[in-house]
């Protein structure tokens, strides 16, 4: 069983930055592809980024890509350091574990079994 919890979640202005943490209550951690996804009210959830089980590889949506950076510790930490915030990244921030089925490469929230409870992230302009 994976457990996941977030934090680091809040209100910010647009331009500023936030850090999301994820711990993770898992043996094997370092078998498992990670993954950070949002949703936004009236929306579906998306992808925003996932890392490999080493770290090695990782991949963005086209939102976020220059200004996010996901990344993995050896403490069964994951990581999402949100640089130049915008209003349109206000969303619900969920962290997610899987096993790197096909198609967690490009993002796919159904790759991912195991999820957080959230954090909020509010960007005002």
């Amino acid at each position: 069983q994976v457990q996941l919890v977030e934090s680091g979640g809040g209100s910010v202005q647009a331009g500023r930055s936030l850090r999301l943490s994820c711990a993770a209550s898992v043996y094997t951690y370092d078998k498992y592809c990670m993954g950070w996804f949002r949703q936004a009210p009236g929306k579906e959830r998306e992808g925003v980024a996932t890392i490999s089980p080493s770290g090695s590889y990782t991949y963005y949506s086209d939102s976020v890509k220059g200004r996010f950076t996901i990344s993995r510790d050896n403490a069964n930490t994951l990581y999402l350091q949100m640089n130049s915030l915008k209003p349109e990244d206000t969303a619900m921030y969920y962290c997610a574990a899987g096993s790197c089925p096909t198609g967690w490469r490009v993002l796919l929230p159904r790759t991912f079994s195991y999820w957080g409870q959230g954090t909020q992230v509010t960007v005002s302009s």
